[in-house]
């Protein structure tokens, strides 16, 4: 029989995925995840972060993670069926996918960008997402409560001058999450959300405003009760929603 979390676990019992999980939000949202309860499973492309924050979740007494390495720029069906078959297989189920993972070619005008970089940016912003989605949504559909949050970013929502492929791919994505949370919306028990996360002291940021004051903008951590929040039973009457993020 399954144990009821203590009020300090709201993600007790969960198995939860996070994408882009070696760095930056990812990383954040999996330390916070797993200090909330859930068993985490930890999916980038570069083994030694995912190792570190594996060691970091250990060390802090959280439940032991998973590591997935995959890379998803390159993946094909088949692997993402793979790594559905594998957390099937060795974890028993999944309550939760945080979309984290993201590629940037660079701000440029659009005569200076390729096509290489904008299948790459549309591969791993927009294809990954959906295809983690679809290969997952029957261990997703056999939770009691699962949810789905999609990481959008503000040029998606906004484009602007220089954001070329990037701000398009996130713009599909968000014209994705709007499809398949029309499609999910007659499941009680599976809800998917797209959070805006605007400025924040990340990766990302870093190379988009190398010149900016990173101490002046808010931490990834300040997302983390949200995240926490639309992954726990708080979040269940929350579903089809984009929010955006204002510390």
């Amino acid at each position: 029989m399954m144990s009821i979390p203590p009020p300090s676990q709201p993600l007790g019992n969960r198995i939860l995925l996070v994408t882009g999980a070696g760095q930056g939000l990812g990383r954040a949202a999996a330390l916070a995840f797993a200090a909330a309860g859930a068993t985490v499973v930890l999916l980038g492309r570069t083994v030694s972060k995912l190792e570190a924050v594996y060691d970091d979740i250990v060390r802090a007494g959280g439940p032991q993670p998973a590591i997935l390495p995959a890379d998803l720029a390159a993946a094909q069906d088949k692997d993402y069926d793979a790594l559905a078959h594998t957390i099937a297989s060795q974890l028993g189920g999944l309550d939760g996918i945080l979309h984290c993972a993201n590629a940037f070619a660079g701000l440029s005008p659009l005569t200076l960008q390729s096509i290489e970089q904008w299948m790459t940016q549309f591969r791993v912003n927009t294809v990954a997402p959906f295809a983690i989605n679809r290969a997952c949504a029957p261990l997703l559909k056999g939770s009691a409560d699962a949810s789905v949050i999609l990481v959008g970013e503000t040029h998606g929502h906004a484009p602007a001058a220089y954001w070329g492929g990037f701000a398009v791919s996130k713009a599909a994505l968000e014209a994705y999450f709007r499809i398949q949370a029309d499609e999910w919306s007659d499941l009680p028990n599976v809800r998917i959300n797209l959070v805006i996360p605007g400025p924040i002291r990340s990766p990302l940021r870093a190379r988009t405003h190398p010149a900016e004051h990173r101490d002046a903008l808010p931490s990834p951590e300040s997302l983390c009760p949200l995240f926490v929040q639309l992954m726990g039973p708080e979040g269940r009457d929350t579903r089809g929603q984009v929010l955006s993020f204002r510390p």
